[in-house]
């Protein structure tokens, strides 16, 4: 494992995934258009990620006016976990009205390319595609009213204002990636 930091500083894996709206994104299309990006590593059956999905939709939902994109992506091993197939995601974008890409990564590449370890994971990319933060969504996936630390939303804010971001790395707290 690496240590969280690592990544800091260094470019994001490219990608070209297939996502639960028919297409397929692209990293370098998203940085032709958004002047941030975030990557949250996610999937259907963590109990985290549910407790997360209102929060992350709201995200996209503050930040989208101001050329932010929030894209989330499947990594996990669906032959021992068949909640999380391509079509388990389809219908969970649909089921919990998902308003940012929902991406699969078969072969787990992307993912592992990122480091990460946690679902749900956040990684936040400039328009250069630098990885800017990762970690943690909040510092309290149980009680959003207890949040203190709003660590994902405030490094987007200080990303899309050009500050510099105060706190780049934080633990994710979640289930384990499932590799195959």
């Amino acid at each position: 494992m690496e240590n969280d930091s690592a990544l800091i500083g260094r470019y994001a894996p490219d990608f070209e995934l297939p996502g639960t709206d028919g297409s397929v994104h692209h990293l370098a299309r998203y940085l032709e258009e958004f002047q941030a990006m975030g990557v949250i590593v996610m999937c259907n059956h963590c109990p985290y990620v549910r407790l997360y999905l209102d929060r992350l939709k709201q995200i996209q939902t503050d930040f989208q006016t101001q050329r932010f994109t929030l894209i989330g992506i499947n990594g996990n091993d669906d032959s021992r976990y068949p909640e999380d197939s391509f079509d388990r995601m389809k219908e969970f974008a649909q089921e919990h009205g998902l308003n940012f890409p929902y991406l699969r990564d078969v072969t787990q590449d992307v993912v592992r390319t990122f480091g990460a370890e946690r679902t749900p994971e956040a990684f936040l990319m400039n328009q250069s595609g630098v990885v800017c933060y990762r970690g943690g969504i909040d510092d309290n996936p149980q009680t959003p009213k207890q949040v203190q630390r709003h660590n994902f939303r405030e490094a987007i804010a200080q990303l899309l204002t050009n500050q510099l971001i105060t706190i780049p790395s934080t633990t994710a707290i979640g289930c384990s990636v499932k590799w195959r």
